[in-house]
């Protein structure tokens, strides 16, 4: 019912920025929470940053003070700005919603395909 498509990822060198974007389409009422998670190879899955509909944020601990994470509600989209990137950071990120597609009902949860940041010299 709700397709989220996320697109920025790609290969960077330690130092560098990336944006990521994460759009939602589909039978949305209102979005709720919007948030970046990341996977690395033979880690679980780990949240990254969250932002609610009023805009208030948290981050890992790892990442605070270099990723921001915003949104424009107009477009259901939510980014990911990632500065002074490590090797560290290297990983899928995915990108989630929890999204009330009809009035008056309960929300669901909502995963991107995942885009792959890979960051090495």
């Amino acid at each position: 019912q709700v397709q989220l498509v996320e697109s920025g990822g790609g290969l960077v060198q330690p130092g560098e920025s990336l944006r990521l974007s994460c759009a939602a389409s589909g039978k949305i009422e209102n979005i709720y929470t919007m948030a970046w998670y990341r996977q690395a190879p033979g880690k679980q899955r780990e949240l990254v940053a969250a932002i609610t509909r009023g805009n208030s944020t948290n981050y890992a601990d790892s990442v605070k003070g270099r990723f921001s994470i915003s949104r424009d509600n107009a477009k259901n989209t939510v980014y990911l700005q990632m500065n002074s990137l490590k090797p560290e950071d290297t990983a899928v990120y995915y990108c989630n919603a929890v999204v009330q597609n009809t009035p008056y009902r309960r929300p669901n949860d909502y995963w991107g395909q995942g885009t792959q940041v890979t960051v090495s010299s």
